[in-house]
């Protein structure tokens, strides 16, 4: 404890920052950098075992334990004592059995799915391999009643209370036996008020395979990954993990992105603005440690103005004002010009939508009921 006073920095801060320097940095160059991260690494292997947990569960929050634990593990620069590679090893094992168990039941759904002529889109999930989220999230173009009737009738799943938003957005969580995650299908549309028809059968129609695991799924194409993110993080929650900054700049570095097919894409839906701003803020933090981004000039001059991506509370948060606000005020009049009634129709609900969960959060200190 005395060492994060000395550096000035909170114990999530500390934490967020020896996270981002093993995942972002590259911990076995010479010079500077990897002297600092030696001296941490040094730190790291004297905390007691109650503040490596800490740590070990800060890195499960932002979806990165695996990478995490792998990058301790193969690292030189600071010898970990027994204890804590004890503490890694059986944090490993015990995370990997989850994934492998997660991995299963979601290609068994898939499976189930697909054989009844519904389409099963893993989404999100996978983009953080080889960790995986705290849900199993999946897009479908089948009908409601089939998709509801498979998973019920063919899996014993017990459906989820829904949320306000998850009506909007028809989202339908469900509870497998033998699954601690939820299952999370998005039925034909996409976004937080399920505004994004186009977008969804895009995301459908350009699916590409992927083996995970052992597993073949069908996941949506690198465009298609960025899109989605964008809507999770710059519509909708307003913050980071570290696993958004992470796989999006592995996507970035592996050149994997055509940027002429992203920017079409995301225009026709009114998010470019918010793509290009996404892209921007990863691309700044990612380089603070060292990671090399390289993007077109386009994006830099459709980005929004505003803060960089700052640490509040345990995530990495987006500035409402001017970001978000301005963002969502584009997304609205793009449609409004479009003449996509629906979609302005939909999008009004949400500052409603988001005063509600915000005043139910501070009551009750939960919003699940309505976001």
């Amino acid at each position: 404890m005395d060492d994060v006073m000395q550096t000035g920095r909170s114990i999530p801060a500390r934490d967020l920052h020896l996270l981002s320097q093993l995942l972002l940095g590259e911990p076995f160059a010479a010079g500077s950098n990897a002297l600092a991260l030696g001296h941490e690494l040094r730190m790291l292997s004297n905390w007691d075992h109650d503040e490596f947990s800490r740590f070990l569960a800060f890195a499960d929050l932002h979806h990165v334990l695996v990478r995490a634990i792998e990058a301790l593990q193969s690292s030189t620069l600071g010898a970990m004592s027994p204890r804590v590679s004890s503490q890694c090893a059986t944090a490993l094992a015990k995370e990997q059995e989850r994934i492998s168990r997660a991995l299963s039941v979601l290609h068994m759904v898939c499976e189930e799915l697909e054989s009844a002529g519904c389409s099963a889109i893993v989404i999100k999930s996978l983009d953080h391999w080889p960790d995986i989220g705290s849900d199993l999230d999946l897009y479908t173009g089948g009908r409601l009643d089939q998709v509801v009737s498979i998973l019920r009738k063919n899996l014993a799943a017990e459906v989820l209370p829904r949320s306000w938003g998850d009506r909007l957005a028809n989202k339908w969580n469900f509870k497998l036996p033998g699954l601690s995650e939820a299952v999370e299908v998005h039925v034909g549309c996409l976004g937080q008020t399920g505004e994004h028809l186009n977008l969804a059968r895009r995301v459908e129609i350009r699916a590409v395979r992927r083996t995970v695991g052992g597993y073949a799924f069908r996941v949506p194409a690198p465009e298609e990954r960025v899109l989605i993110t964008t809507l999770q993080r710059m519509y909708r929650h307003f913050y980071c993990r570290l696993c958004d900054i992470v796989d999006t700049t592995k996507l970035v570095q592996a050149q994997q992105l055509d940027y002429t097919i992203l920017r079409a894409a995301a225009e026709s839906s009114g998010i470019w603005p918010g793509v290009a701003t996404l892209l921007m803020a990863v691309a700044e933090y990612a380089r603070a440690y060292g990671a090399k981004l390289e993007l077109p000039a386009d994006v830099a001059s459709s980005a929004t103005k505003g803060d960089a991506l700052q640490l509040r509370g345990d995530f990495l948060r987006i500035s409402i004002v001017p970001q978000a606000v301005g963002l969502f005020l584009r997304q609205v009049l793009y449609a409004g010009t479009q003449k996509n009634l629906r979609t302005v129709s939909r999008l009004s609900l949400l500052p409603g939508l988001a005063a509600a969960a915000f005043v139910v959060y501070k009551v009750t200190g939960n919003d699940k009921g309505i976001w």
